[in-house]
């Protein structure tokens, strides 16, 4: 006899959560300031417990008081939702040319973003002719000392803030090739400042090599990061200048202007 498979319970197992949920959902459907009456009516919350939370979202800029009494939608939302924004069209300028580069490659090919001291893969190009295994999975995370990907953030910083990700995080190693010392990391990133390119020599992966060239919005800022993984032993040079040419592509889309040398 097969077991029964309970449903997914979608809603906020804190019900203070919910009720912020709530609250925020009946801000949005109104374009100007909606009163605490209106929104205790369209919430069923108690008045006070509404003017309670939404004191709460007001200090952390979510929710905004124009007059007494009345509230809207903060700009805390604005800042978020372009954020989310900048990313999701980063993946949609990439995807084709992500696309095409793999098909000149046959080797998978990563889109990934810098979040805090790590890199998160948010789109690969890849087929099951490559013949290499992906580790990685989309939404997976690694630390950036150790990613071709990584590198290229890094190589953005100065050096406090280098040293200061060091010590964060102790520049802990996966394998025999892994850079786990701060001066072999400074030395590594010059070479990605000088060439614009970064690599992962088995530093992450046993078996696996990476290069990688940078993505940039219209106003000049590194806001993503192009790889080609493949077997150690198969990674091709020739492959860099069809790299380099598909990253182009996309931060073009972006509205970036490479400045004239």
């Amino acid at each position: 006899m097969k077991s029964a498979i309970a449903p997914v319970d979608k809603s906020p197992s804190i019900q203070v959560i919910a009720r912020m949920f709530a609250l925020i959902d009946a801000l949005a459907e109104h374009s100007r300031p909606v009163s605490l009456k209106d929104l205790s009516a369209a919430t069923g919350l108690h008045a006070s417990t509404a003017h309670r939370i939404l004191n709460d979202l007001a200090m952390g800029g979510f929710v905004e008081r124009p007059e007494p009494g009345f509230y809207r939608l903060g700009m805390r939302f604005l800042e978020l939702g372009n954020r989310v924004k900048s990313r999701l069209s980063v993946r949609e300028a990439a995807l084709e040319p992500m696309r095409e580069l793999h098909k000149l490659t046959q080797q998978p090919v990563n889109l990934s973003i810098r979040q805090g001291d790590e890199i998160v893969y948010v789109e690969r190009a890849y087929s099951e002719r490559s013949g290499m295994q992906v580790v990685r999975a989309i939404g997976a995370r690694a630390p950036l000392h150790l990613t071709s990907v990584g590198k290229l953030f890094l190589a953005e910083d100065d050096p406090q803030r280098v040293r200061a990700y060091a010590t964060r995080t102790g520049l802990a190693g996966h394998t025999s090739n892994s850079i786990t010392r701060i001066n072999d990391l400074e030395r590594d990133l010059n070479r990605v400042r000088q060439c614009g390119l970064a690599r992962d020599n088995e530093e992450l992966e046993p078996g696996v090599r990476c290069i990688a060239a940078g993505i940039r919005n219209d106003q000049g800022q590194l806001v993503a990061g192009l790889s080609i993984s493949a077997p150690a032993e198969r990674l091709d040079e020739g492959w860099i200048p069809k790299l380099e040419a598909t990253a182009a592509r996309i931060s073009e889309a972006l509205g970036y202007t490479p400045p004239r040398r």
